[in-house]
């Protein structure tokens, strides 16, 4: 709990890892780490916007009943948010919607159900874009509240990055864990498709719809993968660590979208390249084949297609009660023949099994997370231009913060992995992370008065 000029980190500042070792070595309690982030709550959201529901004395209640007890599981008294489309028992779970103000499931979705088991506090649902979608919530980028924190995980992201909660559960379908972890700074990790078992979670598109984690630091996500995991282990951690050893080969990956790319992300990744470089860390420089130009394009189809299919009956029964937003999406969704959709589906298939070739022999793959720094503005939540081709080949990634824009916003590098090997790319993002992140990346200060604006007061 003491850093390296020995003055104590406040208890909402700790990482998850550091919170649940501290509350299982007898250094701090449960309770006092609950009061911590409810006091950081009640000073900022009212700005951030990060929350959908909390319920504070219910969390501190649990909070003292975990500090009469022994630790009963690896996140023992620590608190984590949840995004607002993953079901909560006898907690509101409104979808980012008010269609479903009332709506209080009776059961834990299974992610849920395996945080509690492992001694986790739910302290509340944090706040979605309307069914996951494009419409923004009511959340700012903790950084500076004039720009968007990414979407559609825009609560999970700006909650962990303004110290209002430790991790925060998040899902994603284009780019909605990548993208508002790079926006806010913190790291954001998307597990392969089928990992984390999606029982109880909004269903948007089945062959893409993928639950992530907002934490910290790496070994946060680590921890949490330890937790969620439905993976059998394919691979002993001994085996890993050998692998994780050796110096990784890493791919330097532009993709198909990077014209998209910002001048200063350009540089953010050149710059991350020549600093592996002088670590003599292997590189490669991957093209994906011609295949993957039209694999953005494919997700985008199948995304649509298949978000029409799930909450279309439902837009058409409570026209008056969503976006047009929403409607315009559902509308495109239904705009594709079968056949169109096949063959989006094909494509991907095509792409996933062909991946590992691809990469050309590297462990992962270092590429942007987003076009650049969040854009100014709460109207839309940024492009997920360069997610979409991971998410739709199913593989791990994580988005960590490396650099500073001009405009004092992070920017984020994205590392991708192969299918299933989530474990190795987490213990090589260990390896990576202070290899590239040499610049001072900004957080979200002690107080709002230097970043608020006239529509969002404390």
């Amino acid at each position: 709990m003491e850093s390296a000029d020995t003055h104590p980190v406040a208890p909402e500042r700790l990482t998850l890892s550091e919170a649940a070792s501290a509350i299982q070595a007898g250094r701090l309690t449960s309770e006092q780490l609950v009061q911590a982030c409810l006091g950081r709550i009640s000073e900022r959201d009212s700005a951030v916007g990060a929350w959908a529901n909390l319920n504070p004395h219910e969390a501190l209640a649990l909070a003292r009943e975990k500090d009469q007890q022994s630790a009963q599981g690896p996140l023992h008294g620590v608190p984590i948010g949840i995004k607002d489309v993953i079901d909560t028992a006898g907690m509101t779970t409104r979808f980012g919607s008010p269609i479903f103000d009332d709506h209080i499931p009776t059961l834990d979705a299974t992610c849920v159900n395996k945080l509690r088991q492992a001694g986790a506090i739910i302290m509340g649902k944090t706040v979605t874009t309307e069914f996951a979608t494009y419409h923004p919530g009511s959340t700012a980028n903790p950084l500076n509240l004039n720009h968007t924190p990414g979407g559609s995980s825009s609560g999970s992201a700006a909650g962990v990055a303004d110290f209002q909660v430790h991790a925060a559960l998040g899902t994603q379908t284009a780019g909605s864990v990548i993208r508002p972890a790079s926006f806010c700074g913190v790291v954001g990790f998307k597990a392969s498709r089928d990992r984390y078992c999606t029982k109880g979670v909004l269903d948007t598109s089945p062959h893409l719809d993928t639950l992530g984690v907002f934490v910290r630091s790496v070994d946060d996500a680590i921890l949490l993968d330890s937790v969620l995991s439905e993976a059998e282990k394919l691979e002993t951690d001994d085996e890993l660590e050998m692998k994780s050893a050796a110096q990784p080969v890493v791919g330097i990956c532009q993709s198909p979208q990077w014209l998209e790319a910002t001048d200063e992300m350009k540089d953010c990744l050149n710059t991350a390249t020549t600093c592996l470089e002088r670590e003599d860390v292997t590189i490669k420089f991957v093209k994906l084949p011609a295949l993957y130009d039209q694999l953005c394009g494919a997700q985008e189809l199948i995304h649509a297609r298949e978000a029409a299919d799930c909450l279309g009956a439902m837009v058409d029964e409570n026209i008056a009660q969503v976006s047009e937003a929403l409607i315009a999406f559902v509308a495109l969704g239904r705009s594709f023949s079968e056949a169109q959709y096949q063959q989006a589906l094909e494509l991907q298939r095509q792409c996933c099994s062909h991946f590992d070739d691809a990469i050309n022999g590297c462990d992962v793959v270092l590429t942007p997370s987003a076009p650049g720094t969040a854009p100014a503005g709460l109207e839309a939540t940024g492009s997920p231009v360069f997610a979409r081709i991971w998410t739709a080949l199913g593989v791990p990634c994580m988005s960590i913060p490396v650099a500073a824009g001009a405009s004092g916003l992070p920017l984020g590098l994205q590392l991708v992995g192969r299918f299933n090997q989530d474990k190795q790319l987490l213990r090589m993002a260990r390896k990576i992370l202070p290899l590239i992140s040499a610049w001072d990346v900004p957080q979200a200060s002690a107080n709002v008065s230097s970043t608020t604006n006239a529509s969002k007061q404390c």
